[in-house]
């Protein structure tokens, strides 16, 4: 397993959900971590009291590509590499075949695919030098089959998954490797509303978030292209 000590990982969305719970496994495990939300001060309460040499607070707006580039510049002149990135960030809008909901499709398609194309675009050549570099593009289940009408989700999710492997593919022989990681229902606002599935049965943030830690710290050697990890009985490979 490649040591966490000195290697820089960017998350975005870190402030809350998944996004959280993974920036504190990885600080807990001796990673140096650049995070990022729409709003930084939502930060503070998960890295406000960290190690100031080994943190990073910047700015991430999905829709606003310029943040992409700063955040990156800002990651790179701090700490003077980049060893991963985990493009959290998303939304979810239903968005049925029925549905003449346009401007909300497009919502979804530059947040969920359009930034973490943006951003593993700003952040490859960095990978590259590592030469151990990780991307781990957190998508859903919704991504590998479609469970329900919310086709524009789904649409967003399954380009997600194609993302992730062409991302795959363009760094492999400089050690950048990719990870399409789609779990199914997690515990956190995002499925406050879910009445299909019993809340208290979802997946628990902090388990996508000992996936993740466990991904980031494989060898070249052993590549997982994709991960579904679920909270049901499901046949989805």
């Amino acid at each position: 397993m490649l040591a966490p000590e000195g290697r820089i990982i960017m998350v975005s969305g870190a402030n809350r959900g998944i996004g959280r719970a993974v920036a504190e496994a990885l600080y807990g495990a001796g990673y140096t971590l650049s995070l990022a939300a729409r709003d930084p001060a939502s930060l503070k309460p998960v890295a406000g009291k960290w190690a100031e040499g080994r943190v990073l607070i910047e700015r991430y707006d999905a829709e606003d590509q310029a943040t992409h580039r700063r955040w990156v510049d800002a990651t790179a002149s701090r700490f003077g590499r980049i060893d991963g990135l985990v493009n959290n960030a998303g939304m979810v809008v239903r968005v049925r075949i029925e549905d003449e909901k346009d401007t909300e499709l497009d919502r979804m398609w530059a947040v969920n695919v359009k930034a973490p194309l943006s951003m593993i675009r700003a952040a490859l050549p960095h990978l590259r030098r590592s030469g151990s570099g990780r991307i781990v593009n957190v998508v859903s289940i919704a991504g590998k089959a479609v469970y329900n009408n919310n086709a524009g989700y789904a649409m967003t999710k399954f380009a997600a998954v194609a993302l992730s492997h062409a991302a795959r593919r363009a760094g492999w022989e400089d050690g950048v490797r990719c990870t399409a990681l789609c779990p199914g229902f997690v515990a956190t606002d995002m499925t406050a509303d879910v009445e299909t599935f019993p809340h208290e049965q979802m997946m628990e943030p902090g388990d996508i978030a000992e996936v993740v830690l466990t991904i980031l710290g494989l060898s070249n050697n052993a590549s997982i292209a994709e991960l579904v990890i679920n909270c049901r009985d499901d046949v989805t490979m």
